[in-house]
């Protein structure tokens, strides 16, 4: 599946207040599934020893697929392509790893 195919796709599953106009309840929604990912790892950190098994990898892809549904709304509420959004992100960190500034901080190196 594509990225493109995906966003259309997903779109049909939305259901949150004032769609179409409200970038907000995608925004959160992202930051709160983000936190489900990162609350995974901790416990996985926690009480396995950072092993990684086939069911935490299950449960972190089931967590993934959900930060990509909200980015994936988020991108649509603010008519952004997730094509483009990949594309461009590629472009920019093959220009930093050409130019030797992949590592660092800030956006503009």
């Amino acid at each position: 599946m594509d990225f493109s195919t995906y966003q259309k796709e997903s779109r049909k599953t939305a259901t949150y207040p004032s769609i179409g106009y409200n970038f907000i309840y995608p925004t959160l929604g992202l930051a709160g599934e983000a936190g489900e990912v990162v609350e995974k790892i901790k416990k996985l950190i926690r009480d396995k020893n950072g092993v990684v098994d086939d069911n935490i990898k299950t449960d972190i892809k089931k967590e993934l697929g959900d930060v990509l549904w909200y980015l994936s709304q988020l991108a649509t509420e603010l008519n952004l392509s997730l094509d483009e959004i990949a594309s461009e992100n590629l472009k920019k960190l093959f220009s930093r790893l050409e130019r030797n500034k992949i590592q660092g901080d800030g956006d503009n190196r």
